[in-house]
Order: C-alpha cells, then sequence, then structure tokens
C-alpha cells in the first residue's frame, strides 16, 4: 500500500521561508492601476459593437470575452468583480498540480485521501482500496469535476493545506489578485473567491499544457469499478457534450464548468473558429439551469462575428514567472494584497491561514522554495485491488 509522502526537509524549509517574507511593498494601499487596464474596473457593460439584442438577454453578474492567442479583452461585464468561484477554481487546481505527476503513475486511495470532503460535493467514485492511474484520476476531476479525485491528488501534493497554499501563490504569479483559495475544489467555503478576469486567466494558462487541454475535451472515459470492471463517466460541460437541451457548440475545446449551491453556474469556456480561439468567462447568470452555457454561446457567436473588429478593452496579462509586468493594484484602488483575500480584504467575507503568501514576493519564494519539491516525485502503487465503484453525482456541485 503506498499512501502520500510527508514533506521534505527541503520543501517544509520553502513553505516557511515563502510564508515569514513581507507582501511586496509594490503593493501600494493607494493603489489605482486596474490589472489588465482601467476599462475593466468600470461598471456595467464595456464593448464595442454589442448588439442590444445580446445584451439584453445577458444576465450574468459577470462575464468576460477574450482572445486566448493576444490576450485582448473585447468585451465585460464587471471582470474584476469577486464572486463565489464554485468547481471553475479547479482549473486553477489543475494548473497548479497537472505538471508534477506522470499520467502512467499508479496510486492505491486510502480512506485518510477521502477525508474531509464537504457534504454535498460531486463526486466521481472513488474508493479507498482501488488503486487509480493519475490520469484516471484528472478524468474525475475534469469530466465528472469529482472532489473526491481532488483530494486524493491534494494528498498526493503533500495534503490539502499544502496545495491551497500552492494554488493562492500561483493565483498571484498568474496576476488573479482577485482570487482567495480555500479549499482545493472551488466547493463553497467562507471567503473562497474569483472574478471573470482570473477564471480567464487561468483557463488561458491552463490550456498552454498538452494534459490538462486533452483532459477538458475529453467527453466521456472508462473509470476503474474495482478488479476489471469499469465505468463509464461522461463531461458535465453540456456545451461540449450536447446533453440536457443544450446544442454542442461548434469547435469547443473545454474548459470547466461549476455549480453550488451558492455560487450558482459558473462556466469558462474556450473554442476555435477559423483559426481563432476565443475564452468566455460567465459567472452567476440570475436563471439558472442552462443558461451559463446559452450566454457563453451567444457570446462566442458575437466574438467569432462582429466581436472580430472590437477594440480591445484591455488585456489578460502574463505571469510574473514568464516575464509578465507586475501588477500594483485592483479597482477601487485596493491594494493586491487584499485583492487576493488576505484577512483584511472587505470582500473576502473571512480570513485565511494562506493569506501571507498572497504577495508576489511570497509565491515566487513559495514556488521556487517548496512547491515543486515533490516534482521529481514518483510514487509506485501497489496492485491488489478490491471493493466496486460507482459514479456518485451530487444535484448541489459540480
Amino acid at each position: 500500500m503506498h499512501a502520500s509522502s510527508p514533506l521534505t526537509r527541503r520543501a517544509a524549509l520553502g513553505l516557511c521561508a515563502a510564508a515569514a517574507i513581507p507582501l511586496a511593498t509594490a503593493t501600494d494601499a493607494h493603489a489605482s492601476t486596474v490589472v489588465g487596464g482601467a476599462r475593466l474596473a468600470r461598471p456595467g457593460i464595456q464593448g464595442t459593437g454589442l448588439p442590444e439584442a445580446l445584451t439584453a438577454k445577458l444576465t450574468a453578474a459577470a462575464w468576460l470575452v477574450a482572445d486566448h492567442d493576444s490576450g485582448e479583452v473585447l468585451a465585460a461585464r464587471d471582470p474584476h468583480r469577486r464572486l463565489a468561484p464554485a468547481s471553475t477554481l479547479k482549473m486553477l487546481f489543475a494548473d497548479t498540480v497537472l505538471r508534477k505527476f506522470e499520467r502512467t503513475e499508479r496510486y492505491r486511495v486510502t480512506d485518510a485521501d477521502l477525508a474531509g470532503i464537504p457534504s454535498g460535493s460531486s463526486l466521481v467514485g472513488v474508493k479507498p482500496g482501488i488503486t487509480y492511474t493519475v490520469e484516471q484520476l484528472w478524468q474525475g476531476v475534469f469530466l465528472r469535476s469529482g472532489n473526491d479525485a481532488v483530494h486524493v491528488l491534494a494528498h498526493m501534493n503533500g495534503g490539502v493545506a499544502r496545495t491551497v497554499a500552492e494554488m493562492q501563490a500561483r493565483a498571484v504569479d498568474l496576476q488573479g489578485l482577485d482570487t482567495h483559495v480555500v479549499s482545493p475544489d472551488g466547493f463553497d467555503h467562507k471567503g473562497q473567491l474569483s472574478s471573470a478576469y482570473d477564471l480567464t486567466l487561468f483557463a488561458r494558462h491552463g490550456l498552454k499544457d498538452a494534459d490538462f487541454r486533452a483532459y477538458c475535451a475529453t467527453r466521456t472515459a472508462d473509470f476503474p469499478a474495482g478488479g476489471k470492471k469499469t465505468f463509464q463517466i461522461q463531461n458535465t460541460d453540456r456545451l461540449l457534450t450536447g446533453t440536457y437541451g443544450v446544442k454542442a457548440y461548434d469547435g469547443l475545446i473545454g474548459v470547466k464548468n461549476g455549480y453550488t449551491s451558492n455560487a450558482g453556474n459558473t462556466f469558462t469556456g474556450a473554442a476555435t473558429r477559423g483559426g481563432r480561439t476565443l475564452l468566455v468567462t460567465v459567472m452567476h447568470p440570475r436563471s439558472g439551469y442552462n443558461a451559463v452555457y446559452e450566454e457563453t454561446a451567444a457570446l462566442l457567436d458575437w466574438g467569432f462575428g462582429k466581436g472580430s473588429s472590437a477594440r480591445a478593452l484591455g488585456t489578460l496579462v502574463d505571469p510574473l514567472s514568464e516575464g509578465g509586468t507586475k501588477a500594483v493594484g485592483t479597482p477601487g484602488g485596493k491594494s493586491a494584497r487584499a485583492a487576493a483575500g488576505a484577512p483584511g480584504s472587505a470582500a473576502d467575507g473571512g480570513s485565511s491561514p494562506w493569506g501571507t503568501l498572497a504577495g508576489a514576493g511570497g509565491a515566487v519564494a513559495l514556488l521556487a522554495g517548496g512547491a515543486w519539491a515533490l516534482r521529481g516525485r514518483r510514487a509506485a502503487g501497489a496492485t491488489g485491488v478490491e471493493g466496486a465503484a460507482k459514479a456518485n453525482r451530487a444535484d448541489r456541485a459540480d
């Protein structure tokens, strides 16, 4: 039997060093620079060439349309508004953890790996005593939005707390300063917030990875049920699969949907037509059920049509670790520290033990000192599989 390894001494020192570093002095309390451009801070719908027939049917509290390759933001509504992200936050989880384990690596799940999963979570059907490949666990995350698969991968990564810290550091590196991570699964937790702008950043960066791109585009997969038995799982992204009354969108390549009773529906989608790829994020439409997909499709249609000549409102910034220019503030003059959900943020709804990691300096120290220390670890799972698994999907979370 193989269980997740404790932190290495090097990794532990890296975490301590990151926590000890003060927030970057550039995050001045009076900073007013808006991440991505000043127009993205203006209230209401922003953009040129948006027909009234389109805007009249958009009910989402926040949304954004951007060009994947150039990073230009073409249209938006309150893109920096901080809202509960639901399972769209799993895009950040995947971008943080995905490259640490080989697809073929095998892992035998224990009871401890599945402890602490919130009641009402969406589950793929991971069971203790069964050995899974890393690829199968990621299929559980992307297709079924399985919080059980998320928690197993988080334990493989050194634990939930460590994974949360790394996700927060990754968000800061990507300059997703509206995001406050409380758990890796995106479930409703006090203070867990993101924005349409940040979720689009996470999707854009994640799609650079071939495995990330392949997983989010997968429609069905066979999942272990114990022994030689399997059961089929289907992607819950209705715009990809064309199910439950939603027409599959031509050219869709992902990315991630989400739903909780608190967040309502959230979705980030990417589609390619005529050699052009667009990203759309829609958060909290007033009407439920399929509205999040219908509004995404309408925005994609506009982007591929009249939006092709729209003037850019702003841009999706590049990660700090990839040469991006550091953004020093956020809408309303809030500091980057507050925007990242550190204690003291009026919008975070609570504090987090990871608030001290929200500064860019802390993020760099964490990424360099400890976050990637597990990259070289390759666990070897035992064989001996027992029991049976079945899909267990909760309607309250996706």
